[in-house]
């Protein structure tokens, strides 16, 4: 068994704007939003959150009709990539995790600050590569997955891999957990990079700004406390 961690969610560089923290420790995914033309009639400001606000009262005014790309979701438990990302995500198999992290910023509260949070994770039921599938197959996986981001793009899913959590075992977590800091670099340019205390428990260090090359867990005494952490 193995974890990998990717980082998902709205960010600066996509959309210029990170999810809210609230002073309890609950927050908001949100996704980033839709580059490529697809079906979602979702946006930011007709979508209402955990909080029961529309996304939008957290971002700038002038992105709040932009169509949200939803991935992964946690309604059936999908993740898709059709990127340099699929050939890590090919070499996940069943009961393996895929922990999700994203950045948030604190909202209407001094508790929490600007940092990477953990926000759910996949227990791993299925790895499909689009590659492989007939036409039959991918229309059969069309109908099992609609909610994902990727089936609802209008082109071809070429380089496509979709994988698929365990219902029971998979989670949007209620609270965030905080897993990096603040480092800077060479030239004083700050980066998000492992926390200290997350190094010891989990294994891994240095700079998380981004997924590639996703971070790796696979020493038991670590992957146990991940799953402490998750509270799995």
């Amino acid at each position: 068994m193995k974890a990998m961690l990717l980082r998902v969610g709205i960010d600066k560089g996509t959309d210029g704007a990170l999810g809210p923290i609230f002073e309890d420790g609950t927050f908001e995914y949100i996704p980033m939003s839709e580059k490529a033309k697809s079906t979602e009639t979702k946006a930011f400001g007709n979508t209402i959150g955990r909080s029961g606000q529309p996304f939008s009262t957290y971002l700038p005014k002038e992105i709040e009709h932009r169509i949200m790309h939803h991935d992964p979701e946690f309604e059936t438990f999908t993740y898709g990539d059709p990127t340099s990302k699929r050939e890590y995500l090919l070499k996940l198999e069943k009961e393996d995790l895929l922990v999700f992290y994203a950045g948030l910023t604190p909202f209407k509260n001094s508790k929490y600050k600007e940092a990477l949070y953990i926000i759910g994770y996949f227990a791993i039921n299925d790895i499909i590569d689009f590659n492989q599938l007939s036409e039959t197959e991918m229309r059969e996986y069309y109908r099992l997955y609609p909610n994902n981001a990727h089936l609802k793009r209008v082109d071809y899913p070429e380089d496509l891999v979709i994988v698929v959590g365990q219902e029971n075992r998979s989670k949007l977590l209620d609270k965030a957990i905080l897993i990096s800091q603040t480092n800077h670099d060479k030239n004083g340019k700050p980066y998000h990079a492992v926390s200290n205390e997350m190094q010891i428990s989990l294994g891994i260090s240095g700079s998380i700004q981004r997924s590639i090359p996703p971070r790796l867990i696979r020493q038991k005494e670590n992957l146990d406390n991940l799953k402490c952490v998750l509270g799995s």
